[in-house]
């Protein structure tokens, strides 16, 4: 495997998204990841390495806070979101520049893409999905489910997965109802896992260090969440 960081421009940004490419010379699939809202972290960089490892494919994670490095505390997190969650185009905007930098480079196969995200990564994944992107498969982990654009999951293309904590405090029952309504309302391929006993950031090993109610790892929703995407791309991207 091979590792590199690119620079780019994106909403206003000066951002450094990881690219992990396996060993050989064949096309792949590209998958692009969509980090947890703090930043890009060690968890998705590693998430990145495993896709290019156990599964074959060029993974790019993108970064839309900048700098290629986690804020420090969640008053700054929440300022950066906070606009985001308000702009669903800005949103797809910026998933947009991080499917173009892994369609651009040369091992992948722009017919076989897909994009996964965590937290506020999954919404932007979603939200990508939402844009009409030219994506297989999608994989939202304990991400945020709500759009303030729900008609358009009719310009959903590919397979929709989301993995969420059946306790997550931050995507309450209602919210799931709706992005269930949404699906069926889009005639969208889609499944929806819910895991017991999981909350927020179920997937992130550190996720205790945040100190925050409703936020903690959990190993085998991990486990399983992951298990099931490699499922889904099995049927789309393989």
């Amino acid at each position: 495997m091979q590792t590199e960081r690119i620079s780019y421009q994106v909403d206003g940004i000066d951002a450094i998204g990881y690219l992990a490419v396996p060993d050989g010379t064949d096309p792949c699939a590209g998958v692009l990841l969509c980090h947890e809202g703090p930043g890009q972290d060690a968890n998705v960089r590693l998430r990145a390495e495993r896709v290019a490892t156990e599964l074959g494919h060029v993974a790019f994670a993108l970064d839309y806070i900048g700098g290629g490095t986690p804020l420090d505390t969640m008053e700054e997190t929440m300022a950066r979101l906070g606009p985001l969650r308000d702009d669903p185009i800005a949103t797809r905007s910026i998933g947009q520049a991080g499917l173009d930098i892994l369609a651009g480079q040369s091992r992948v196969d722009t017919d076989r893409l897909a994009s996964i995200g965590f937290c506020f990564g999954g919404t932007m994944s979603l939200e990508l999905a939402r844009s009409g992107a030219d994506v297989k498969a999608v994989v939202g982990f304990h991400s945020g489910l709500g759009t303030g654009r729900p008609d358009d999951a009719a310009n959903i293309t590919g397979k929709v997965l989301v993995c969420i904590g059946a306790d997550d405090p931050m995507i309450p029952p209602d919210q799931r109802e709706a992005f269930e309504n949404e699906m069926r309302s889009g005639n969208v391929d889609w499944r929806m896992t819910l895991h017991g006993g999981a909350v927020h950031s179920f997937t992130n090993p550190d996720a205790a260090k945040r100190a925050m109610a409703g936020v903690a790892y959990n190993a085998d929703a991990d486990r399983r969440s992951w298990a099931a995407m490699v499922d889904l791309f099995a049927e789309t991207i393989a």
